[in-house]
């Protein structure tokens, strides 16, 4: 390892004039601070492993051709080099694990075009979903992609990590919204990925599905800088409906049967299991206190005209309360769904032996299978409640949410998360040890249960990554994404370490 970081560093000290010649020397930047901030993303990450992810150099383009000149440099000098958007990542997309270049994209934030006959909007990647809203709100148009780090994402970060949004069942996820991009390779190279070659159209049977490779390959692939996108009309009616239930069982009929309700207006389903209203009910402001007997919620998001909305709240009405489901009111229906989208960027805090203590957020997450939601559950509280029990100092239990995960529809799979207090500003290599082997156990159980390590944050953090390529990928699918990496980025350049793909290469790293 000494060797190749050495190696690494005699690239970077002959790429760095030439960075500077290619950016100037305002868009280089390698004074701590700058490098500092750009080290990590929203997941939690002991303190004790900080020093070792700086990136030499952090660097700013303005154009495709800027950045093409910068993978060009660093693949010439054999550089790693990793593309940053906003940074809120959950799943370590954003963090150099082997030091090298961080190229941030975000003075790349200019819309290039909207097309409002074709509801279509092109723009490169480093510009704001929460801004480039703003832009279409005039037009009455709008980018539906809709997670819950919505303020603070950027759209080639979307990209880059395949984004899951809160109303993929009525309006598709990030894979789904993506139309065509422009695509900077390992080796510099320019290319356009799209439906076919087009740039706007939404389905075609020419060619390979290749813009597929560039959705969630968390950076291993290439930089995606310029995107057309797909808008929606902006509806006309939202409405959230939450129902308080007696217990976690009556919350899973519920959002199955809305499930299986065929409304077209539904936009996202999700539920709350006992431990997160538990939660919330200790430690979030901003949820309004429940009776003693409210043990879980069941909820639905409704978008369309007026008139679809209001004939299928009947319908979502009809359904709650004959499954024992009680509306919890307008203000905390609307509170806590526009609050979906502002917890994020909280400081957050848990509780240690009954005490409080600042803590950072954790979120496991996984694709599973309606049918085994709760036997996964109990699983997965299992596990945090063991790793509270060995370190109560270090991990809180913050319950647990479900969403509805498939593209345009309400049925089937669902985004399943375990939200973790972590308490990384006290972390010892022992309790981080720990807390790897509670991840894997966690990744493993979801793979058993017939679902996926990750359905939104890419399933490649330390520990669970082994889980994703060795199990859940283990028939032919990892083999072949090796395959993949090593034609594309033959000299292991961008993001390495991600996803164990340096395995690729000869004397590579599982």
């Amino acid at each position: 390892m000494a060797e190749a970081i050495t190696d690494v560093q005699r690239g970077f000290e002959a790429a760095l004039p030439e960075l500077v010649a290619a950016l100037g020397p305002e868009h280089v930047l390698t004074d701590f601070f700058h490098r500092a901030i750009r080290t990590t993303n929203a997941s939690p990450m002991g303190l004790h492993l900080w020093e070792k992810l700086l990136p030499d150099v952090v660097v700013r383009p303005g154009s495709t051709a800027e950045v093409a000149e910068v993978v060009r440099i660093a693949n010439r000098h054999k550089v790693p080099i990793v593309a940053r958007g906003g940074g809120a990542g959950l799943a370590d997309g954003a963090t150099p694990l082997k030091r090298g270049i961080v190229v941030d994209i975000k003075r790349m934030h200019a819309v290039l075009e909207i097309d409002e006959e074709n509801q279509t909007v092109t723009v490169q990647p480093g510009i704001n979903m929460q801004e480039l809203n703003k832009i279409l709100r005039p037009l009455n148009l709008w980018y539906p992609d809709d997670p819950a780090s919505y303020p603070v994402n950027a759209v080639g970060g979307r990209i880059g990590s395949g984004g899951w949004s809160l109303l993929g069942a009525g309006y598709g996820h990030v894979p789904d919204l993506v139309l065509s991009m422009e695509v900077v390779l390992p080796t510099g190279d320019v290319i356009r990925v799209g439906n076919g070659g087009a740039r706007k159209i939404h389905k075609s049977s020419t060619g390979y599905r290749l813009k597929d490779l560039f959705l969630g390959h968390q950076g291993t692939l290439g930089i995606c800088t310029e995107a057309t996108l797909d808008l929606a009309p902006r509806p006309e009616a939202e409405l959230p409906i939450f129902f308080a239930t007696e217990s976690y069982a009556d919350s899973h009929r519920i959002i199955g049967a809305l499930g299986r309700s065929g409304l077209r207006t539904i936009a996202g389903i999700f539920m709350f299991d006992q431990h997160k209203v538990e939660f919330l009910r200790r430690d979030d402001e901003a949820w309004i206190p429940l009776p003693s007997w409210v043990k879980s919620a069941a909820a639905t998001i409704l978008y369309g005209t007026r008139a679809e909305v209001e004939a299928a709240r009947d319908v979502v009405f009809e359904i709650g309360g004959s499954l024992g489901g009680k509306y919890m009111g307008t203000e905390i229906c609307e509170g806590d769904w526009a609050s979906r989208h502002d917890r994020y960027h909280l400081a957050y805090h848990g509780r240690a032996n009954g005490q409080i203590k600042l803590m950072s957020w954790s979120c496991e997450d996984a694709a599973i299978n309606y049918s085994a939601l709760p036997k996964v559950t109990r699983e997965w509280h299992r596990i945090a409640a063991d790793l509270v029990a060995k370190h109560p100092e270090h991990f809180d239990d913050w319950g647990m949410f479900t969403y509805t995960n498939g593209p345009f529809r309400a049925w089937g799979d669902y985004l399943t998360e375990i939200d973790i207090g972590v308490n990384e500003l006290e972390m010892t290599e022992e309790i981080w040890r720990d807390w790897v082997q509670a991840k894997v156990d966690i990744a493993r159980i979801s793979v058993r249960a017939g679902g996926s390590v990750s359905a939104a944050h890419g399933g490649q953090r330390e520990g669970e990554v082994d889980v994703s390529c060795y199990e859940e990928l283990a028939e032919g699918q990892f083999d072949l994404m090796k395959s993949i990496k090593r034609m594309l980025d033959p000299n292991n350049i961008m993001n390495p370490g991600k996803y164990n793909l340096d395995e690729a290469y000869p004397g590579g790293e599982s």
